[in-house]
Order: structure tokens, then sequence, then C-alpha cells
């Protein structure tokens, strides 16, 4: 397929995009939708929330600069929130009566699990976004899933694949005079993320080629498929850099540009890729 063919096909995804504005910050909208871009277009935009309340107030401009739906919800009764079914409710509708090829659930409000996953189960990408906080059973629903606080931000690229030796980072003196520990590389802290580690090894392993070596786009796909994994929640660009954040492996780019990743624990791969 030529790549204008490819951009043509994106821009015909319809996208409906469903925000909970009582779990997120307004001031991320425009990064929402041009994340929400590269798979397709939110046609359908909602914004759910009982918009008379004190804390949605600057949710007003957002609304008619992006094009978005407002959805009163009022609060029947306290403790309760008749948003969450207020959405539930009109993804169902969609579900049924729209031709869409994907959903978008903006909150960080595990209630919606349930959702995501009766939506996948008929066939359709849910892509979430949502803050830190967001527990993990709504994370691991979606297809894709991206933290808030990484839009907008500068990420760390892939390193040169055959660095200069560095010198290691030197302890900094303390206002006491004494010297406090030079931090930790980030690799070592996401060498211990145990969940993270078994996912990408499991990518490795099961695209890897007879001598070893995997494409890193198979990889990467492959990662994607076991959970909604975004090398940007990790503070890198794309999943290269995330590989060899870790240190667990060895990662090559050819002549060509094309990029291969191995296992370190692999001892019978050979030494490069092999054509």
């Amino acid at each position: 397929m030529e790549l204008e063919d490819r951009e043509r096909s994106t821009q015909d995804r319809k996208i409906a995009l469903l925000i909970d504005a009582d779990n997120v910050p307004h001031g991320k909208i425009a990064e929402m939708l041009a994340e929400l871009s590269k798979y397709g277009t939110a046609n359908i935009r909602r914004a759910y929330g009982d918009w008379a309340s004190a804390g949605l107030k600057n949710w007003k401009d957002k609304l008619h600069d992006f094009a978005i739906r407002p959805v009163q919800q009022f609060s029947y009764s306290t403790g309760k929130n008749a948003t969450d079914m207020a959405l539930v409710i009109d993804a169902m509708e969609l579900l049924y009566t729209r031709k869409l090829e994907a959903f978008c659930i903006a909150s960080s409000d595990a209630d919606f699990t349930p959702l995501v996953m009766q939506l996948r189960a008929n066939g359709h990408e849910v892509y979430g976004f949502g803050e830190r906080k967001t527990p993990s059973p709504f994370v691991n629903a979606c297809t894709a899933f991206l933290f808030l606080d990484t839009l907008g931000e500068p990420l760390v690229a892939a390193a040169p694949l055959a660095p200069a030796a560095k010198s290691k980072p030197k302890a900094k003196p303390n206002g006491n005079g004494a010297t406090s520990p030079a931090p930790k590389p980030a690799g070592t802290i996401l060498s211990q993320d145990t969940k993270l580690v078994t996912i990408l090894r499991g990518a490795v392993e099961a695209t890897a080629r007879e001598d070893g070596w995997a494409h890193m786009a198979a990889a990467g796909l492959a990662a994607r498929r076991q959970a909604p994994i975004d090398p940007r929640n990790y503070g890198v660009r794309n999943f290269t850099a995330l590989f060899e954040a870790t240190g667990l492996f060895q990662v090559v780019r050819n002549e060509n540009g094309q990029s291969y990743v191995a296992d370190k624990r692999n001892k019978e791969r050979t030494s490069q890729p092999t054509r």
C-alpha cells in the first residue's frame, strides 16, 4: 500500500472520543486530539459532567475551541457518580447505532474497565488516556493507553547504537559537606520492572529468527499485542530506546537503517543479524 493510501485509510477511521471531565484535566485536550489523529478522526467528541459545578468552569473555552459536545449529567444522589453511567450508556448506543472503528475513553477511573472489555469483545479498538493514578485493570483492558503527563513533554530518543565510553556519574556534595550517591541509571529501574521485562522478552522470543535476532518493528508489535505498552509512558520515544534502556537487550542497526533486537541471555545468537 502506498503512503498516500495508508494516510487516507487512517483518516477514514472513525473514532468516538468520550471524556470523563471529572477525571481529565482540560489542559491536555489539544494533545489528546493530536495523538488520536495518528489512528483516525475523532468525529464524535463528547465530554461528560455536571457543568454547573465549579470544578468544571475552566472547561468551557476548551469545549468551544475543539468542538466538543458537553453532556450535562446531574448528581442525583450524594456519593454516586452519574457521569460514569451516562458515558457508558452513550458508548453502548454508539456501538450499536454508528459505524465506528474505535473508541477513546479519557478517564482515570477503573469503573470503565467492563465497558472497555465489552467494546473490544465487539471487535473495536479502545484507546485510553488517564493520569498516573489510573488503576491497572483499566490500563490493561485498553488496546493502547497513554498517561496524560507524557503528552507534550520532551522525550528521550534512542541513543546511538555504538556510543563512545562515558565516565560514570560522580557523587555530588550535599549541604553537609558529605557526598550523596549518584542517581541510578534509568535502565536499572526498568530492568527491575518484572512485568515490562517479561513482555519485552516474550516479544523478542516470539519474533526472533533462527539467528536469535528479531526485527524491531515486529518485536514492538508483539509487545503491543500482549499489553497496552507505549514507550512514552516510560520516558522514551520508541521501542528501540525502550529495549536499550533496560540494559537487557542488544540492539543493532544495519546499513539500510533497519533495527534488530536480541535477548542478551540468548548465548546462541549470532554476533550480528544475518541477512
